[in-house]
């Protein structure tokens, strides 16, 4: 079944989106995602948003009704209580769009929710994963919205995320006051991944896996092949393919591809480089491969990139 983007809700009039708040009230995944969404309400009004903050005490005694719902806790946090959990995820499930933050997410896939989805796990937590949550399709990105479901890792993401949701209900006018109120210059995308966290995982679980990002990330203006990695790690390429397939959901030189794309982009915005200068920094030789790879990947070429930082 498929599902309208998210920017099809904004036409309902109020909006109702919920927020499960399962941990602590000053935890960062939590502040992180209500204050924006907090601001946007104010400035769009209640006709437009009707923001709702519960606890999971709260939640199970609601009636549901909602177009968004999220459940949200840090990934220290505690599971609830199983027949606790059972009743938020389903009053959580009821709405249009649901998913998690955090620990939430991983909650939502132990409880076989999330089979064939993507999702932004936490990579804190993936060690915790077992056969169930191992159905959903892990991605080390920051956020993830795939079809109904939607996903963050938690922490400082949930900023970038809740101001993605904002974007995308209510416009870039509404995202661009709720950034200035909160001091915040750039808005990381979901594209983006949890690399200090994905290099301290595999650090211990999969040192090779580990060793082959590490290569490409220093790799940038002069990539290596896929077999190169390969050799340098002491695996055949059809093992690396393998690793990378199973816990980053994509073949070694997909991924680092996206690593000197998302390298581009960030040039793009923060230096005054050429786009050809850019291209070159990141391994293209051919200026239209560049601009191809981009447009595949960020859905603009890289000249509109540039044009948004002078817009900025």
């Amino acid at each position: 079944m498929s599902f309208a983007p998210l920017s099809s809700l904004a036409r309902q009039q109020p909006l109702r989106l919920l927020l499960i708040n399962a941990g602590e009230a000053d935890a960062l995944s939590w502040a992180g995602l209500v204050q924006p969404l907090r601001l946007a309400a104010a400035q769009v009004g209640r006709d437009a948003l009707q923001l709702q903050t519960m606890t999971p005490a709260q939640v199970v005694l609601a009636q549901p009704g909602w177009d968004i719902a999220l459940l949200v806790a840090d990934e220290q946090q505690p599971p609830l209580p199983a027949e606790q959990a059972r009743a938020v995820i389903e009053r959580c499930r009821s709405a249009s769009y649901w998913g998690g933050v955090g620990a939430g997410v991983l909650w939502l896939a132990r409880a076989g929710l999330m089979g064939g989805v993507r999702i932004a796990l936490p990579w804190a937590l993936a060690a915790d994963s077992d056969p169930v949550t191992e159905r959903a399709i892990l991605t080390p990105q920051l956020f993830a919205l795939d079809g109904r479901h939607l996903s963050c890792c938690g922490g400082a993401a949930s900023i970038d995320f809740a101001l993605t949701l904002i974007e995308q209900l209510f416009g870039a006018g509404v995202q661009a006051s709720v950034k200035e109120s909160l001091c915040i210059e750039r808005v990381r995308g979901g594209e983006e991944r949890q690399r200090v966290a994905l290099q301290a995982r595999f650090g211990a679980l999969q040192p090779r896996l580990s060793e082959a990002v590490t290569l490409m990330e220093t790799n940038i203006e002069e990539p290596l092949s896929t077999d190169d990695i390969a050799n340098l790690v002491g695996l055949s390429r059809r093992q690396l393919e393998r690793l990378f397939k199973q816990y980053l959901g994509s073949l070694p030189s997909r991924y680092y591809l996206e690593l000197r794309l998302q390298r581009a982009r960030q040039l793009l915005l923060e230096t005054n480089h050429s786009i050809v200068q850019v291209g070159l920094m990141c391994g293209f030789s051919s200026g239209s491969h560049f601009s191809t790879a981009f447009g595949a990947l960020f859905g603009n070429t890289p000249r509109e990139e540039r044009q948004r930082k002078l817009q900025a």
